[in-house]
């Protein structure tokens, strides 16, 4: 077994960098968001690593070829992967509440916790190859099958953490369980470096190394108060947990998704918890007679909840793209099976492609994060699908978390002019600050597929509330549409544009 040692080193160190590259955004997912300045972070920063791995590897092995040596540099891969299991939650935590830069917080947080591991993991390729190597007419053969083990481990990790081991596992149990594999491969090659064989008691003992580290995670994790779940879906770091709302003093659950409150609900009563969501119920006043609707974005369906109680003769698809979230709601949000209420768990603009005229009102609430919006969404290609599905009178109402004026959060402009480009009608309702468009908040766009003028008075109390606060001022056209082949989203956000 001695002469695949180095091999299977190689192949399981390739695949532990893509399964640690993939775990890590969602180690900062909850602090960060998801946005393309934490991945542009995460694999700008771990290919770094690996870079400088390979070239400190190479020059170490030259001075020192021991495989003892390529032990030790495995081991402190190993440590480095324990750090982040340990350190991810304090540093994040104070990285956020120090700076407000997501770029800056991003290419820091990756540089503190990923850089290390990876350049122990980038020595390691390097290393093998010195060992292997025997005969300089061979060498180049040598070091390119050593590479393309690496190469199948990192494509064979990259598949089994996608599509099995981050939502059967979660984050914290896949750091644990790949801290212990490389303790447990730098154990491997410590023992054929001394004995010059591998028993089968040993491969035995880095079997039970990864059980051990399935049931570790409890005794290390601890429990946190008023945390009922931290889950890791498909798509999403989920986090559920209880509270009492300061202006309420009512007893609320969370529905929190990579860092963003993108649900709550009461535990007392069924009445909507965030005001934006109140803010969906325009639809009956620019539609009284709506009856088939869409919305997008599930979370904890607070909104889909009210609307089934409050309207009896409508129907509500929601599209949903994680079926893991609808799990969650069902489990914790009293979610229940409602022949008026379809899930639909695909892709938002794949049903929106598919989709044929019918719908009385599009409802949007579909986010990664605060800082990360599903950009095909927000196009206008994407918006052009919706005016085709909705019937004559139809409406959209979309919920935005921007400014509408100011250098930053130029999101809400550039969506405005995508809209104003499609539907005849387009307006703004700002939900907390009605008369200062410098404040980041929740913003509804209404888009109406009818040419005829609404009124905006309303007899309801409380729909008058809402119709006050349409945005009367004039909105910047400074930035342009958005499109399939020019969506800028995340920056637009950050208002880095």
């Amino acid at each position: 077994m001695k002469k695949y040692i180095l091999e299977a080193s190689v192949f399981l160190c390739g695949g532990i960098v893509m399964i640690f590259e993939l775990v890590g955004s969602r180690v900062v997912g909850p602090y960060l968001g998801t946005s393309i300045f934490v991945w542009t972070s995460l694999i700008g920063i771990i290919l770094g690593g690996l870079s400088l791995g390979y070239a400190l590897g190479g020059k170490l092995a030259d001075r020192k070829p021991d495989q003892r040596l390529l032990a030790s540099i495995v081991f402190a891969a190993s440590v480095a992967v324990v750090f982040v299991f340990f350190g991810k939650e304090p540093i994040l935590s104070t990285l956020v509440s120090l700076s407000p830069s997501l770029r800056f917080n991003s290419v820091f947080a990756a540089t503190v916790l990923f850089l290390p591991a990876s350049i122990f993991l980038g020595m390691v390729s390097p290393f093998a190859a010195k060992l292997r190597m025997t005969d300089l007419g061979s060498s180049g053969a040598t070091i390119g099958n050593l590479y393309a083990l690496s190469t199948l481990g990192s494509i064979v990790g990259t598949f089994l953490s996608g599509f099995y081991l981050i939502p059967k596992f979660g984050t914290n149990q896949l750091l644990l369980v790949l801290a212990i594999l490389l303790a447990g491969i730098s154990a491997m090659l410590l023992l054929s470096a001394k004995w010059g064989a591998i028993s089968d008691r040993s491969a035995a003992t880095i079997i039970g190394l990864f059980i051990i580290a399935g049931v570790s995670v409890p005794f290390v994790q601890g429990e946190r108060p008023g945390v009922l779940a931290d889950v890791d879906t498909a798509y999403n770091r989920v986090w559920i947990h209880e509270g009492v709302q300061k202006s309420t003093g009512k007893a609320v659950r969370m529905f929190s998704i990579n860092n963003e409150n993108s649900s709550a609900m009461y535990l007392d009563d069924d009445e909507l918890v965030h005001p934006y969501t109140k803010f969906y119920h325009l639809a009956r006043h620019f539609d009284p007679g709506f009856q088939k609707t869409v919305m997008f974005g599930g979370a904890g369906y607070s909104f889909p909840k009210d609307f089934l109680g409050k309207y009896p003769e409508a129907t509500m698809e929601v599209v949903e793209i994680d079926p893991g979230i609808t799990e969650l709601a069902k489990k914790y949000f009293r979610l229940r099976d409602n022949p008026r209420l379809t899930i639909l768990h695909e892709d938002g603009r794949m049903f929106l492609n598919r989709s044929e005229k019918g719908y009385d009102v599009i409802f949007g609430d579909a986010f990664s994060s605060q800082f990360s919006i599903p950009y095909q969404l927000t196009t206008a290609e994407a918006v052009q699908r919706k005016y085709d599905i909705l019937n004559d009178d139809g409406i959209v109402i979309l919920n935005i978390i921007s400014a509408i004026e100011g250098e930053k959060w130029k999101f809400l402009r550039a969506e405005y002019a995508t809209y104003a480009g499609i539907f005849p009608q387009t307006y703004v309702f700002p939900v907390h600050f009605a008369e200062n468009g410098e404040k980041v908040q929740n913003v509804m766009l209404v888009a109406l597929k009818s040419k005829k003028k609404p009124d905006f008075t309303s007899g309801d109390p409380e729909m008058a509330g809402m119709l006050k606060n349409l945005w009367t001022k004039p909105i910047d056209r400074d930035i342009p549409a958005l499109t399939d082949d020019y969506a800028p989203v995340d920056h637009l956000v950050q208002g880095t544009l």
